[in-house]
């Protein structure tokens, strides 16, 4: 069955569009209730009907006033699941969300079987700690997909894995972005399912060798592992990777990692209270200057290029939140490109071979690994990187053009270092002495 069409809940900034319309796929319809990200849907993608809350949307299918997509995109909520948020899973409104979502895709088969169709695929993205749910959401979210009547029961949910069910078949992996071109440490959790007929393993994993963390590696072994992968040497060299100071533009820009911790979506309002503010993987210092991303900077370190968020009379606070809650694009890029190769140009990715299950009964078979799994002389690789990784620098990300507003004052930097004294906590050194400077 080949993808023409897409269908997007929690749309926010519309990541997923921003991805596939390129590649000939656009959506049918979007779903968002807040109010910049609805502004800004808007304006940016006003061709396309907003339905508001997703929670009608298995009625509107089931009553055929909207279509049934060959596709089903969006992350439900993630604050019931993240360390950010309460941890209350399922019994969180927002956590039933997750639950809505299943209702949603199961509605749109209804309707595709109604028409002589097949199974629609679905993707979805959610933080790490989905995994680790308290109420084991994520075992009910994957038996509601897969068809089985009672919640997937384990010890823990690994980094990865593949649920062969009665009614669907799904896999998920964590990936990082800052292997794809990024310079952000986001790790996330992606799901990929589909009927019985389709193996989303082919498409979220790789068969190759193990490899070592491309930032760990020193020169020789890195361009060892970019032949052998097929990586261009002139994407970056192990030395620039490593870089920390640069000139740009004629300023003297510093950063304090060569890659962000997360970006999160209140950044804009609480980014000093946090472990960012200690190790300085979101400051950037400017000529001696000590100062928070800009938005654009933000924009960057997700994929999106300069000035996509700013809408009308954006506020910055809007920017960072909007920016903070949306997908990294090029992890997505790299998920929906292998999907299209394998379901509408016919170049068929290779066969995963699965170890053994870690469940087997008559309803599923359920695997579970992590990292690299040796099976039959090669490797699949379900670790947080691709093969055909892409390493960057903070530093490639620097836009030299901030609002003043964005500095921090003589007080904020002494707020910092006096948490950091009360505390007793590890900082920087490096950012340490910057905040000394900047606090005198």
């Amino acid at each position: 069955m080949p993808i023409r069409n897409f269908g997007s809940i929690c749309s926010g900034i519309e990541a997923a569009s921003f991805t596939l319309t390129p590649m000939g796929i656009n959506p049918l319809w979007l779903s968002e209730i807040a109010e910049y990200p609805n502004r800004f849907l808007a304006q940016k993608y006003p061709e396309y009907p907003n339905l508001g809350d997703m929670s009608n949307i298995p009625d509107l299918i089931k009553n055929s006033q909207i279509p049934a997509p060959d596709l089903l995109v969006g992350g439900t909520p993630c604050q019931a699941f993240s360390l950010a948020g309460w941890r209350n899973g399922v019994n969180d409104e927002r956590g039933q969300l997750t639950l809505k979502y299943i209702d949603i895709i199961n509605a749109i088969d209804a309707k595709r079987k109604e028409r002589g169709e097949g199974q629609a695929l679905f993707f979805w993205e959610n933080v790490e700690g989905a995994l680790t749910d308290k109420t084991n959401a994520f075992g009910c979210f994957l038996a509601g997909l897969a068809g089985i009547e009672e919640p997937i029961e384990v010890s823990r949910f690994k980094s990865a894995g593949v649920l062969h069910g009665t009614l669907r078949n799904i896999a998920w992996r964590v990936l990082d972005a800052k292997y794809f071109g990024v310079p952000q440490q986001r790790k996330r959790v992606y799901v990929l399912g589909g009927g019985t007929d389709f193996y989303p393993e082919n498409i979220l994993f790789e068969i190759g060798d193990k490899f070592q963390d491309p930032y760990k590696l020193n020169d020789s072994q890195h361009n060892h592992t970019m032949n052998l992968f097929g990586i261009q040497e002139h994407q970056i060299s192990q030395e620039n990777i490593r870089e920390l100071c640069r000139e740009i533009n004629g300023h003297e820009i510093e950063v304090f990692r060569c890659y962000s911790d997360c970006l999160y979506a209140a950044y804009g309002t609480k980014w000093n209270g946090n472990a960012a503010a200690f190790n300085g993987s979101l400051f950037i210092s400017q000529n001696g200057r000590l100062r928070r991303l800009t938005p654009i900077e933000c924009e960057r370190l997700m994929g999106f290029p300069d000035n996509y968020t700013s809408i009308a009379n954006p506020r910055l606070t809007n920017r960072y939140q909007a920016t903070g809650n949306s997908w990294a694009v090029p992890v997505i890029k790299w998920i929906m490109n292998r999907l299209i190769s394998e379901v509408n140009e016919g170049n068929k990715l290779l066969k995963v071979k699965l170890p053994h299950p870690y469940t087997t009964t008559k309803k599923y078979n359920l695997y579970l690994f992590d990292d690299f799994t040796y099976i039959d002389g090669q490797y699949l690789n379900a670790s947080p990187s691709c093969y055909n990784y892409i390493l960057t620098n903070m530093l490639d990300i620097v836009d030299t053009n901030p609002d003043e507003k964005l500095y921090i004052s003589k007080a904020g930097c002494a707020g910092i270092l006096r948490r950091k004294r009360e505390h007793n906590s590890r900082m920087n050194p490096r950012l340490e002495k910057v905040l000394e400077n900047c606090s005198v």
